[in-house]
């Protein structure tokens, strides 16, 4: 009987390394691959073709949900479990309609995973109970607020382009990320602020945030005191890929 092939996708090494171990504990799965960003998943996807895709949100150079959905829209019958502590109700539903077919947080227990994952490899679908109340609650917050279609939405490349501007790539690094010309690179800068009616980098970075694309951690600053204490300082803020 061949083994369950597993991809694992996630920027964090200790995290992948332990996640890597739990599964390749279990009989019968194997992990094939590992990927530190959302840009590498898409590779060793087309590369290893892994029965299952285990996929952080939080990555860098493309985010999870737009990963996600570059490799559904090659191969739809990709089997994709989101494994994040994101609770978004905006990126839950976008992986949905991607093809998504399982979503599980980082803070449910061991059990729950194994869990999903059996049932992926039995051609289920299966959710965190949390995603089911995310999306009604987004529901009812439509039904109350602006209509979507009023919503300016980007192109893929164009929330590729907005990432890497917003994790301080300069123009010449995103045209060697994507293949593209300098040219075509600023480009790019130039119509997404236009289209956003956006006027600074420091504006597009906030709607980056506000919309799913990059995530802000907030951790505190440890400092020594005299006499071996510490202390909390200002926070640390780092700016990821959602």
């Amino acid at each position: 009987m061949n083994a369950f092939r597993i991809l694992v996708a996630d920027d964090h090494p200790v995290f992948r390394f332990g996640l890597c171990s739990l599964l390749g504990s279990h009989e019968g799965w194997e992990v094939c691959g590992e990927a530190a960003d959302g840009r590498d998943a898409v590779e060793k996807c087309r590369q290893l073709k892994p029965d299952l895709l285990i996929l952080d949100i939080c990555m860098p150079e493309l985010n999870g949900l737009d990963a996600a959905q570059q490799i559904l829209k090659h191969n739809p019958d990709q089997v994709i479990l989101v494994l994040t502590g994101v609770d978004s109700e905006q990126v839950i539903r976008g992986c949905l309609e991607a093809g998504v077919r399982g979503w599980v947080f980082k803070s449910d227990a061991t059990e729950d995973l194994m869990t999903a994952v059996e049932a992926l490899q039995r051609q289920k679908t299966i959710f965190s109970s949390r995603v089911s109340d995310l999306i009604i609650d987004g529901y009812k917050r439509y039904r109350v607020g602006p209509a979507a279609a009023s919503v300016t939405r980007l192109t893929p490349r164009e929330r590729e382009v907005v990432q890497l501007i917003s994790e301080g790539k300069p123009s010449k690094e995103i045209a060697a990320i994507l293949n593209v010309s300098l040219a075509t690179a600023e480009t790019h800068r130039s119509n997404i602020l236009r289209k956003l009616r956006l006027h600074s980098i420091a504006e597009l970075v906030l709607y980056a945030v506000r919309n799913g694309i990059v995530h802000v951690h907030l951790g505190p600053i440890l400092r020594f005191k005299a006499g071996g204490g510490t202390k909390a300082s200002a926070p640390n803020i780092r700016l990821t890929a959602l």
